[in-house]
């Protein structure tokens, strides 16, 4: 099933039918007793909480650093995107090419100042996080069991399994990530229970099912991205959140901190919930298009990006597949998806990044990615005159 989902949650099938215009707080914010609540929220409280959700529930700060890598302005495209923001719920927009700022463009009461969340945006950056730390020597290689990281799932259906299978998302292991059934993996992932000191993320993925061999069967789990977060922490003795500014927002030059949300137990789920400006997530893509050089260097192994970004697993999707948490496309360009929009669109031909950021009214549908199709079609005609 494809998917761009927050973690733990059950989807309904029709959104905007459980949600209401409920008041806002006193400080303009929605409330967030539990993450499943962020689905029902109205369009107004959609739009007031994506770009605040650090002051709604936990976050551990990425720290930038003092000197900012700078986006100077190009050649301003011909393109009228009015009528895409609105229909669509834009916060912000943005076109890179060459590096250069070709379109950048606010709504929602958003601004350059302004943090959005990422939703599972964050996977794609998660998977980086994996290289850089091979790159290290943190973690021996992709196709090392994910168990000498993780040795409480040992003896369960990620025996066997390699750091590679859990980035392509084909462990094998049996998970439902059906948003309409409340008795499914994902919606009972974050509900709590006694786990006896353990990890709420390991005690829940170690009582999985093997449903196929290992590599032989693609199936989206948003459970497995939190499962290689927990392994890049597990390997670099950091938090996700340090691990970040250490090794990418520091060093790369992002103009802005980031926040990356944290669970229960103090960890960052590494599917999701990192905040940041437009043009630091702009950066977040220039950084991939340029095959992960930092400051003369890359942080990745020789080819690592090549090979994240290319058809890993056939998703059923013809022209498309899955690589390292990255949404592919025969023709060479790729993405990093998010639910309500949130969009990272890499085009290498055109030496071209795509940012969007959205409050769609669904959370997912065929006609709000239809019309990010059209306006990416549109982006693309326009770089080209």
């Amino acid at each position: 099933m494809r998917g761009h989902h927050i973690i733990g949650l059950a989807l309904a099938l029709a959104l905007s039918a459980c949600a209401s215009d409920a008041d806002l707080g006193r400080d303009g914010l929605p409330r967030l007793e539990r993450p499943s609540e962020v689905l029902f929220w109205s369009q107004t409280e959609r739009e007031a909480g994506f770009r605040a959700m650090e002051r709604i529930t936990p976050h551990r700060a990425v720290a930038a650093g003092a000197a900012v890598r700078a986006l100077p302005p190009g050649a301003p495209l011909d393109l009228d995107v009015d009528a895409f923001m609105e229909a669509e719920r834009v916060a912000g927009l943005l076109v890179l090419q060459d590096g250069r700022i070709r379109l950048e463009r606010y709504g929602l009461d958003f601004g350059p100042e302004g943090r959005w969340t990422s939703f599972s945006v964050a996977k794609s950056l998660t998977s980086t996080l994996v290289g850089a730390a091979i790159a290290q020597g943190h973690i021996e290689s992709l196709e090392t069991p994910i168990t000498r990281y993780l040795p409480e799932l040992a003896g369960g259906a990620y025996d066997g399994v390699t750091v590679r299978q859990l980035l392509t998302m084909t462990s094998g292991a049996d998970w439902n990530e059906d948003y309409t059934d409340a008795d499914s993996d994902v919606a009972r992932f974050f509900e709590p229970r006694e786990t006896g000191g353990m990890d709420p993320t390991l005690h829940y993925m170690r009582g999985l099912a093997r449903a196929a061999d290992p590599g032989t069967r693609w199936h989206y789990s948003t459970g497995e991205t939190n499962l290689v977060g927990l392994l890049i922490s597990r390997a670099t003795g950091l938090p996700l959140a340090d691990y970040l500014s250490q090794t990418i927002w520091r060093p790369y030059g992002m103009e802005r901190d980031a926040a990356w949300m944290v669970d229960e137990a103090g960890q960052e789920p590494g599917g999701c919930c990192l905040v940041a400006s437009l043009r630091d997530w702009g950066r977040v893509g220039q950084l991939v298009l340029e095959n992960g050089v930092v400051n003369g260097r890359s942080i990745v192994p020789a080819g690592w990006f090549a090979e994240a970004t290319r058809k890993q697993a056939e998703i059923d999707d013809p022209g498309r597949g899955y690589g390292f948490q990255w949404w592919t496309r025969d023709d060479g360009r790729f993405e990093a998806y998010g639910i309500f929009g949130q969009t990272i669109h890499i085009d290498p031909e055109r030496r071209m990044v795509v940012v969007i950021l959205s409050a769609w009214p669904t959370a997912t549908g065929r006609e709000r990615s239809r019309a990010r199709e059209a306006i990416l079609a549109r982006i693309a005609a326009a770089a080209d005159q």
